[in-house]
């Protein structure tokens, strides 16, 4: 059986709509090596949930949402607990979709900041 990078990193979805996302994942097993929350995690959590989001508002018109391009800030370290990310649209077009993506300790304490830019595609035909 194959594992999705999300079923790696543990990440759990919490809700989704076509305006806002939020999500989870546990700081344990996603750590570098000197026991803090790697970069790489939370940007694969940021990029996981805007992603969701866009999805969810390119399925309105029968379209696919794909990732082009993620900026992400690290504010502060983590070594331990889960930490929450939330996605909320600044914009959602018929050609792109754009969402700012908070993520949070389990103290509330700001972690990272990012922005996730979609564009927005017509669904490949089914054969």
């Amino acid at each position: 059986m194959t594992q999705n990078i999300m079923d790696a990193a543990r990440i759990n979805l919490v809700s989704v709509s076509p305006t806002e996302a939020s999500a989870t994942m546990p700081v344990e097993g996603n750590t570098q090596p000197f026991g803090v929350l790697h970069g790489g995690a939370t940007a694969l959590l940021l990029e996981t949930v805007g992603s969701y989001a866009a999805h969810a508002h390119a399925q309105l018109s029968g379209c696919v949402a794909v990732g082009t391009e993620l900026s992400v800030s690290h504010l502060r370290s983590v070594r331990k607990g889960t930490v929450h990310a939330f996605a909320q649209a600044q914009h959602t077009g018929k050609s792109s979709a754009v969402y700012v993506i908070t993520v949070r300790d389990d103290t509330e304490r700001i972690i990272a900041t990012g922005r996730l830019t979609c564009r927005i595609l017509e669904a490949p035909a089914q054969s």
